[in-house]
């Protein structure tokens, strides 16, 4: 009994050593960091500078691979699935991680089972835009014009199920309004018909936004989420009309389960200490998203961040009525 205990107490030690000396040993080679969005939009250009970033740090190249396709499921797929040995990564999408779960009838992952938050990255600001002519420029302004002529303002959005159509269909429930949505599959078809008037609104994301409001083509209105932002200080958020409309797009660093949690707690302290960096949160400003260094330091704040965007969003598709397919 005697030898038994003194080789499990030798074991323990031993185990308490090597998982630090894990952590300092990693990354051994080349680290993928899958992203499930297509390459080239601001997503994939926020997570190309922190991967280089990263690079730098670790001294191993963190690659970039895009794999779209299915509402983020490829991608997303193939990070649940991968070897859980901190070599692989997921840039998530609050669609693949909080909207899927309830709008796919199955999905080949569990958001929360599979896959382990390391970092909240960024959050996406999106802008209610509409046309300058248009005698509105509140989101209370427009829904009063809505409701004297219902069912004549189309609005355009990319797609029912996605963030934007999430929203527009918000907006309808809870301000008794009956915006026609109006899906598109490119985002500069969407702005181009609001500019000549053929659509009276849109919604999209601040860097698209931007430079049209700047020239004075279309105009800002509301912005989504809870908070409003720094570069449309002037702008309230649409939850400051519609308390129950708190929807808003964020990317979040996931790992596969069962990732050392040594090695997932460097790489979150890594990340958090790249998005402190003033010229990192002026990047991500100019891409149209609002860091949150500091927020999510840990794994575990990120876990409870995504846990409460899970049942929040659980929540308002459930009241909007939207069924899995």
């Amino acid at each position: 009994m005697i030898t038994i205990s003194r080789r499990m107490l030798l074991a323990g030690a031993a185990l308490s050593i090597a998982l630090p000396a894990r952590a300092q040993t990693w990354p051994q080679r080349p680290v993928m960091v899958v992203v499930p969005q297509p390459a080239g939009n601001s997503p994939d250009i926020l997570c190309r500078v922190i991967a280089e970033k990263l690079s730098r740090a670790l001294g191993q190249q963190f690659v970039v691979d895009n794999r779209p396709g299915a509402a983020n499921l490829v991608g997303t797929q193939a990070v649940a699935r991968a070897a859980p040995d901190g070599h692989t990564f997921l840039f998530a999408t609050s669609a693949a991680l909080v909207t899927n779960p309830f709008t796919f009838k199955s999905l080949p992952y569990d958001p929360r089972k599979d896959l382990v938050p390391i970092a909240l990255v960024a959050r996406s600001n999106h802008v209610l835009l509409v046309h300058p002519d248009l005698k509105a420029t509140t989101l209370p302004e427009l829904i009063a014009l809505e409701r004297k002529a219902p069912g004549t303002f189309s609005l355009g959005v990319d797609g029912p199920r996605n963030l934007t159509g999430l929203l527009a269909q918000a907006i309808n429930k809870y301000g008794s309004a009956e915006f026609i949505l109006v899906p598109y599959n490119k985002t500069s078809q969407a702005v181009q018909d609001t500019v000549t008037g053929r659509i009276q609104a849109t919604l999209q994301s601040a860097s698209v936004a931007e430079p049209f409001i700047k020239e004075g083509s279309l105009r800002a209105i509301a912005v989504a989420g809870s908070r409003r932002i720094a570069s449309l200080p002037d702008v309230q958020s649409i939850s400051e009309t519609l308390k129950s409309v708190d929807l808003q797009g964020w990317f979040m660093m996931m790992a596969p389960a069962g990732t050392p949690p040594d090695i997932v707690q460097k790489l979150s302290a890594e990340i958090d200490r790249i998005l402190r960096e003033p010229e990192m949160q002026e990047r991500a400003r100019v891409l149209g998203f609002q860091t949150d260094a500091g927020k999510t330091a840990s794994p575990s704040e990120a876990k409870q961040f995504l846990d409460t965007e899970f049942a929040a969003s659980g929540r308002v598709i459930k009241e909007l009525g939207i069924e899995p397919e």
